[in-house]
């Protein structure tokens, strides 16, 4: 029994020596581990504290080679869920998702992250109307960050419904009628896909929905630009 405890305590120095540095949770587990090049690896939690004005928050997820990597969540203080994340190479990629402090779901988005061994990506581009439908490519040049890709839906978030939504390729805004608006000229895209092309046609220098304007002027203080990175 001596024997086992003695292996089982060396197995455990070995294997925290390959770690610069790192801390042992309530649970045990070795997380916040930084390896011999300085770099993050495995499982992370992090607490910001409030600080002038600004919410604090914790989060929690994985590192790869110093690269946010798959999920992560983040959590206000007090416990509720503020975010779902997802990463690759360190920009989000994917399904990402924002709540209110209370906890209501406020819009979810939709990133591709390119892989920084590639000069360019190709994207196929659909139909709105029609999804099965591809309508033509498009060739983009990796700029290093993530891009805006796939449906945008913004919500109500007292009462659950989805409120606008807006189609992204590759940073750009696609139409009904399959054209592209570049970011300087964003504009929500007409909810009523019921109407005929002619009808909306003569809507697309319409306003912004309501809810998407209100969401802009609450948080216009915080308004910073986003390109998927990890921002660590």
């Amino acid at each position: 029994m001596r024997l086992f405890i003695v292996l089982l305590l060396l197995f455990s120095l070995s294997g925290q020596a390959q770690w610069k540095d790192y801390i042992i949770s309530v649970k045990g587990d070795t997380l916040n581990r930084v390896d011999m090049k300085g770099r993050k690896q495995g499982p992370w939690s992090v607490k910001v504290p409030d600080l002038r004005g600004e919410r604090g928050y914790e989060e929690e997820g994985f590192y790869l080679d110093d690269m946010k990597d798959g999920e992560w969540k983040k959590f206000s203080l007090e416990g509720v869920k503020i975010a779902q994340e997802n990463y690759r190479w360190g920009k989000l990629n994917g399904r990402q998702q924002y709540y209110t402090y209370n906890g209501g779901l406020l819009r979810e988005e939709s990133w591709r992250a390119m892989d920084p061994a590639n000069a360019y990506d190709t994207v196929a581009l659909y139909d709105l109307i029609d999804p099965t439908l591809k309508i033509g490519d498009v060739v983009v040049k990796n700029e290093g960050v993530a891009m805006k890709h796939g449906k945008w839906v913004y919500f109500d978030p007292r009462e659950g419904r989805a409120e606008a939504t807006e189609y992204y390729v590759m940073n750009k805004l696609q139409t009904d009628d399959g054209s592209m608006v570049s970011d300087d000229e964003l504009r929500p895209i007409d909810l009523n896909r019921a109407k005929a092309k002619s009808d909306t046609s003569t809507n697309k220098t319409a306003q912004k929905p309501q809810v998407i304007l209100d969401y802009e002027k609450n948080n216009k203080k915080k308004h910073k630009v986003r390109d998927g990175n990890t921002g660590n």
